[in-house]
């Protein structure tokens, strides 16, 4: 088996969080970036289509096992945007605080009752690119949308989207109570559980 696997992202945390699961199947995560994979344009139109969609790209250029993930925030009132533009909301070179203050300004003089909302994640494991059978796992945070911003910590939405069994922001938890309760923790904790079977 491959011990080598590329991740489909730039992001370092996401890199390190990877490496650190798959420690004890020892295999060694890669970023796309270390084999030089340029950023593939996302043009599904759901959280799965895209995370394919980069799996696919970074296993297809490197010719290794690829995972990808593609996540982001819905909101009820909002029939779910932002959705998969989660990180482009506002526009294509927005930033975290022009994507937030679009928000906040579409809730606005809503109530706190249609104010729910969740963050989801979809991660891929493909062994190749042509892999039929890819691994799929999704995790789901529920939340709802604050009328202000409260904590430094995290990134994206994270200041305005309260988690009710913590009594605050998911900008004001410990990096580590986050990874237990989030999207993305939960749906690393489901592919590590599959890939247990797959891999033995």
């Amino acid at each position: 088996m491959n011990k080598q696997w590329v991740l489909a992202t730039g992001n370092k945390g996401k890199v390190k969080e990877m490496s650190e699961l798959l420690n004890s199947f020892s295999i060694e995560v890669l970023p796309q970036s270390h084999f030089e994979v340029s950023e593939v344009p996302e043009t599904g139109t759901t959280f799965v289509e895209n995370a394919i969609i980069k799996a696919r790209h970074a296993s297809k250029v490197t010719g290794l096992p690829a995972i990808a993930d593609d996540s982001g925030l819905e909101v009820d009132f909002l029939n779910g945007q932002p959705g998969i533009y989660s990180a482009r909301f506002a526009s294509e070179q927005a930033s975290d605080q022009d994507n937030i203050d679009l928000l906040l300004n579409k809730l606005e003089g809503v109530g706190e009752a249609q104010r729910s909302a969740r963050f989801q994640c979809v991660l891929v494991y493909m062994r190749h690119e042509l892999d039929p059978t890819p691994i799929i796992c999704q995790g789901t945070w529920e939340g709802i949308i604050t009328e202000q911003q409260n904590g430094e910590n995290g990134f994206g939405y994270d200041p305005i989207f309260w988690v009710e069994s913590e009594q605050c922001s998911s900008a004001q938890l410990s990096k580590q109570r986050k990874s237990e309760l989030s999207h993305r923790g939960k749906a690393l904790s489901l592919l590590v559980e599959q890939l247990k079977v797959q891999l033995g």
